[in-house]
């Protein structure tokens, strides 16, 4: 069963990064993406990755983000 761990602080999302983890991202309860990468974070915004060509940005203050590993 996976464990999850939600994310909060810049070395949160700095740890998630340097090792390549899977996450989550709801947005107001909702799943809105699933098994993507982090690749870049600022104070506002999380970019996230999930195929070559597939980026998307998520505010910060509005998304939940949770780490999964298995």
């Amino acid at each position: 069963m996976p464990v999850t761990r939600e994310l909060f602080t810049d070395a949160d999302f700095q740890e998630a990064v340097d090792q390549k983890q899977r996450i989550r991202v709801f947005r107001g309860d909702h799943l809105i993406d699933s098994s993507t990468s982090i690749v870049r974070f600022t104070s506002e915004t999380i970019i996230t990755q999930s195929s070559v060509s597939d980026l998307t940005y998520h505010p910060r203050r509005e998304c939940q983000f949770f780490e999964i590993r298995k």
